[in-house]
């Protein structure tokens, strides 16, 4: 895959849409520049997700992923 980006006067690219789905990668996802033999490669920082945490914790009531956490915290606040 070959794609271009256009750097602004303040330095700053948009990563083309492709690229951003082959890194994985969306909006405040950070990426990191690193340069090996005279190329540059261009990564995703993975970080946990704040949620892994939850995974596992052995309530039935507790479905897995973001969307079922949010559901249940706010079955849990009664809203």
């Amino acid at each position: 895959m070959a794609k271009t980006a256009k750097i602004t006067s303040k330095g700053q690219i948009t990563v083309p849409n492709e690229v951003r789905r082959a890194l994985g990668v969306g909006a405040g996802d950070r990426l990191v520049f690193e340069e090996r033999g005279g190329e540059m490669r261009v990564m995703p920082i993975r970080s946990e997700s704040p949620f892994a945490r939850y995974r596992g914790i052995g309530n039935p009531e507790v479905g897995s992923g973001k969307k079922a956490i949010v559901k249940w915290l706010r079955k849990l606040r009664g809203e």
